[in-house]
């Protein structure tokens, strides 16, 4: 068992969890995911790990409530425990020099793409962050994300922070105005898909992570199937990191919803749907 060390809330659904894991925290690198299970009933949850601290033996986790699992997950307090957390899991993220690097996150999914930011850093890239989120409140880790990129470009659908667009306009802008070499993306399906559509147009070698469709994060449930290339890879253990313009988003679609009304039942347990607070 695993034992919740910190808690904060980024909104009403989205919580930070530092939680205790050593060998967890020296072992991972940029992109490796964890299965969580919340109590001795719970399902398997693969998240990917946020951060980590190797002194402490601590990993960070950013958890979104969406499920029955997660809303579990969520509900717990400093000092509760994770009945497991396994890992790391999947293949780390490629990391070199390439030269200029766009990393770009939709929501939660600026969490997973933290460490992939420090790290494409300290390889010597120049990093230029887009965060996006539908309002000011919903963006995440700014202050993180600031800290190891040299430009950062934040899109609000409202416009109550940064610039009112979407996120390929961010992206968009900064390939007009300089020579971007590579582009890293985490993110709702529909968004990485689109961001798909505008590197392909400029040939921008273009990365993502298909780590929501993953279920089992060993490879046994074939749950995560997704079709790359032609050909039939599983995001757990072949990813969760493919070239998107290689993605059969179609396929990557119904994936995806395949549990929904599974989901939609199991949600009554959780009244109002909403993370506690102590």
């Amino acid at each position: 068992m695993n034992r919740i060390i910190e808690k904060e809330h980024f909104s009403e659904k989205v919580v930070k969890l530092v939680v205790e894991a050593p060998m967890i925290a020296k072992a991972r690198r940029p992109g490796h995911f964890v299965i969580v299970i919340a109590d001795e009933k719970g399902e398997r949850i693969p998240l990917t790990i946020a951060a980590a601290d190797t002194a402490r033996g601590t990993i960070t986790l950013v958890v979104q409530a969406v499920g029955d699992s997660t809303h579990m997950i969520c509900a717990k307090e400093p000092g509760d425990y994770l009945h497991d957390v396994v890992g790391p899991l999947g293949r780390a993220t490629h990391i070199e020099k390439f030269g200029t690097v766009v990393c770009c996150g939709g929501g939660v999914g600026v969490a997973p793409l933290l460490p992939i930011i420090r790290a494409m850093k300290e390889a010597g890239n120049r990093v230029v962050s887009v965060l996006a989120a539908r309002t000011k409140d919903l963006i995440i880790l700014e202050d993180e994300v600031r800290r190891w990129s040299d430009e950062v470009v934040i899109m609000t659908d409202d416009g109550s922070y940064g610039t009112k667009g979407l996120v390929t306009e961010g992206v968009e802008a900064v390939i007009n105005r300089e020579q971007v070499d590579m582009v890293v993306t985490i993110g709702p399906a529909i968004m990485m898909k689109f961001v798909s559509l505008l590197t392909k147009r400029y040939e921008v070698p273009t990365v993502a992570s298909l780590n929501t469709v993953m279920v089992d994060g060993t490879g046994m449930c074939g749950a995560c199937r997704v079709t790359v290339g032609g050909e039939t890879k599983f995001a757990c253990v072949d990813g969760p990191f493919f070239r998107l313009d290689k993605v059969d988003f179609g396929e990557l679609g119904k994936r995806r919803s395949a549990y929904r009304l599974i989901e939609i039942e199991a949600m009554p347990r959780h009244l109002n749907g909403k993370c506690h607070r102590g």
